[in-house]
């Protein structure tokens, strides 16, 4: 019996997938676990997985955004009516209401594999193992297809070991192709930068709707202090030089907020119209660049954890962000964010809210600065803390204690070993 696929919904905020390629074709043979196509979603690149097997009947639309829910292939047996399975496919779709289905919960549509229906493929992250997936840019796949190099002979030197224009046009030099003209496409991507109008992802789709309602629904209001980060420095170099791992400064900041947001919980808070949820976990964001916007991956239970766990942790999960690889529960249930610049030279910012958090905390660089130290003038090396908070959940004076837990606990970092 043949088995219609709809597009699947991936997390609470995805409304569309964007197909980028199938890898299967109308009436090849399909098999359980097989690879269907290679989808964008607002958060990831995932590889649709097949949960059927039969032969391809009908694909949708070969490239481009498809609604949550549309049917976007058929596999069954040769044969088969395709007609009259999209006209019973039509009848039968979930009705739903701002793109979610009203039958399900959001916190159930982006449920595990094992909890998923039957024919509905779980996509999984998107792997390197054919040219289609190879990490490269649309200049990059479309240079190297017209002077017939394969992209996996090709060695990327872009962010995460992506093939830009560059590493095609060397490939060139060195006779690896042939000599067909170069003929630049209209769009473009951020690291081969072609002047003209660049088609938004469905992750810059995402942020530009998610941050927007943010910052015109949440009311934001700001807090800043500064910290003499003189002890953290100390306390960092001798951690460094006595053991094998290193830890950052936003390692030391992540813990010092994991151990503050336990003693105010108030700030640990999420808002629902109706009601506000104080969490009893503290699962920090770490807000993470990569070239088409921001990720952020979410470290759970850090209030539990040492910094040295805290450092390798977040190193995976930055690692795998910018290789667009983490699972989608490795990308939600944020109960804070922190945002850090300080590595860009930013002395100071503010952060916009990252729902379902109530509070974000932008990190600026540590600057050398004159300070007064027991009434004298002296060097110190000063560092801006900026809390965003939603003044529908935390109150100028919450927000302000919580603050000034993390100033103390940056500058006594011994506190926070106890």
């Amino acid at each position: 019996m043949a088995e219609v696929i709809r597009m699947p919904r991936l997390s609470d905020t995805m409304e569309e997938g964007n197909i980028i390629s199938w890898l299967k074709k109308v009436g090849d043979k399909v098999d359980v676990g097989d690879i269907l196509a290679e989808v964008e979603t607002d958060k990831a690149t995932m590889d649709l997985e097949s949960f059927n097997e039969g032969v391809l009947l009908y694909i949708g639309k070969e490239s481009g955004t498809v609604p949550v829910d549309e049917v976007i292939a058929i596999i069954g047996e040769k044969g088969e009516d395709v007609d009259a399975l999209l006209k019973e496919a039509a009848v039968s779709a979930p009705v739903t209401t701002n793109g979610v289905a009203k039958s399900e919960e959001v916190e159930t549509v982006a449920a595990a594999p094992a909890t998923a229906p039957q024919n509905v493929p779980q996509p999984v992250p998107a792997s390197s193992s054919s040219d289609q997936r190879i990490k490269a840019s649309p200049l990059a796949k479309k240079m190297a297809a017209d002077l017939s190099i394969p992209l996996a002979s090709l060695k990327g030197s872009g962010e995460g070991g992506r093939i830009i224009k560059n590493d095609v046009l060397e490939a060139k030099s060195i006779g690896g192709a042939s000599t067909v003209p170069v003929t630049a496409p209209v769009s473009s991507s951020y690291d081969d930068v072609q002047y003209g109008n660049i088609e938004l992802s469905q992750m810059r789709k995402t942020i530009a709707k998610r941050l927007s309602e943010s910052k015109f629904t949440a009311p934001h209001f700001y807090l800043t202090v500064e910290v003499d980060m003189a002890n953290s420095m100390k306390m960092r170099k001798a951690a460094n030089d006595k053991n094998g791992f290193k830890i950052s400064f936003n390692d030391i900041i992540v813990k010092a907020c994991a151990i503050a947001l336990k003693k105010h919980p108030k700030v640990n808070a999420s808002w629902h119209d109706t009601f506000i949820t104080i969490h009893e976990e503290v699962n920090i964001g770490v807000a993470v660049a990569i070239e088409d916007g921001l990720i952020v991956p979410v470290l759970k239970n850090a209030d539990w954890k040492p910094m040295s766990v805290i450092s390798t942790e977040v190193k995976d999960l930055a690692g795998r962000a910018k290789n667009r690889k983490l699972s989608m529960d490795e990308m939600q249930g944020n109960t804070f964010t922190i945002s850090n610049l300080g590595m860009f030279g930013i002395d100071e910012f503010t952060a916009i809210i990252n729902p379902p958090s109530s509070c974000i905390l932008a990190v600026s660089s540590i600057v050398q600065k004159p300070v007064v130290k027991n009434g004298e003038l002296a060097v110190g090396n000063i560092m801006k803390l900026t809390l965003s908070c939603d003044h529908r959940v935390v109150d100028g004076a919450s927000g302000a204690t919580f603050l000034n837990t993390v100033k103390a606990h940056l500058e006594n970092p011994l506190q926070m070993l106890i």
